[in-house]
């Protein structure tokens, strides 16, 4: 030790500190044992509004926590949620689970587009909403959400609405060979078949804006306050009134769930192989097509199956549009 720091001793000298090593992060988890089940209502920027499921229904606002990870959430969902569960106006809880789900109502926005979006998770059945007039129907829309239902293990019923501006029989014909419950109903109909159909259910009612969604829903629980547009006199479309989907508790047991209005639900996600099963009054005739048999017009059986009456030329065509859009898409992908 030189002269000049002889005086001093290990008291006296400051150590730097080395740099402390990172504690490994523990791949256990909270069980969160005491969370609660409640199911999404409405799905807003990452803010989710649930509603619990356990004693004294109310709604809890709540984010994900991070044991969600990248999982999505969508209205319909069952989750666990922790945290103040009280309901206050500036509680705010986690959902820290989502459940499996039972069935899934996706689309994508075209043919074409790979991803698919989750619509309603773990609804019972599909009500595809159409108008009789006012807009006019359009039945491609009814058979993309059929296949979609059907391919997302969801019951479809349609609802035909403004039954007094204009004759329904033509829509019901159409889809009366698919067994498929159907309800006809002006605006003063009683809601009497309709609370039967949707009693004890979770119901998703689909259509394009205008067909009368959100109309039906205010009748069906007046506290919803859905808002409702008038049909564009020039393009013959609805206005957009309802940003998002939400879920709605039925008096007497259920929900239902109203949507925006849609102009366009793509399949992108669907197998083709699938397709068929949204067309049972066509899946007789396919049986006696060749092997490999794409349903086009060259080879296919399908033509002498609607010659002979089995089943309605619309349809076949619609079955060979919705193909070709596919087929299409994905030769361009």
């Amino acid at each position: 030790m030189t002269r000049k720091h002889e005086h001093l001793d290990e008291d006296d000298v400051r150590v730097r500190p080395g740099r402390s090593k990172s504690r490994a992060r523990s791949k256990i988890r909270p069980e969160h044992e005491q969370a609660v089940p409640a199911m999404v209502t409405v799905v807003d920027r990452g803010r989710f509004t649930t509603v619990l499921e356990s004693g004294e229904p109310h709604i809890v606002y709540a984010v994900k926590a991070r044991e969600i990870g990248r999982k999505g959430l969508a209205v319909g969902d069952r989750v666990d949620v922790v945290g103040d569960v009280t309901g206050a106006e500036d509680a705010l809880a986690r959902i820290v689970r989502r459940h499996e789900r039972r069935t899934v109502l996706r689309r994508s926005a075209d043919d074409s587009d790979p991803v698919e979006r989750v619509v309603v998770a773990n609804a019972d059945q599909l009500v595809i909403v159409v108008a009789a007039a006012d807009p006019e129907p359009r039945p491609r829309l009814i058979d993309r959400a059929l296949i979609a239902a059907i391919d997302g293990g969801l019951s479809p019923i349609i609802v035909v609405t403004k039954t007094d501006l204009a004759d329904a029989s033509k829509i019901a014909n159409r889809y009366a060979p698919l067994d498929i419950p159907m309800i006809q109903r002006s605006k003063a109909d009683p809601l009497e078949d309709v609370r039967a159909v949707l009693a004890n259910k979770v119901s998703v009612l689909l259509g394009h804006s205008g067909v009368g969604k959100s109309t039906l829903v205010n009748a069906l629980v007046p506290e919803a306050l859905r808002s409702t547009g008038m049909v564009n006199a020039v393009t013959g479309r609805g206005r957009h009134t309802s940003a998002s989907a939400v879920a709605f508790a039925l008096p007497g047991g259920g929900w239902v769930i109203d949507t925006p209005g849609i102009r366009s639900f793509g399949l992108a996600h669907v197998d083709l192989v699938r397709f068929m099963h949204a067309f049972p009054d066509l899946e007789a005739g396919a049986a006696n097509c060749p092997r490999g048999c794409t349903h086009d017009v060259e080879h296919c059986a399908l033509d002498e199956y609607v010659a002979e009456g089995h089943a309605d030329a619309a349809r076949l065509v619609s079955l060979r549009r919705l193909l070709s859009s596919r087929s299409d898409a994905d030769a361009a992908g």
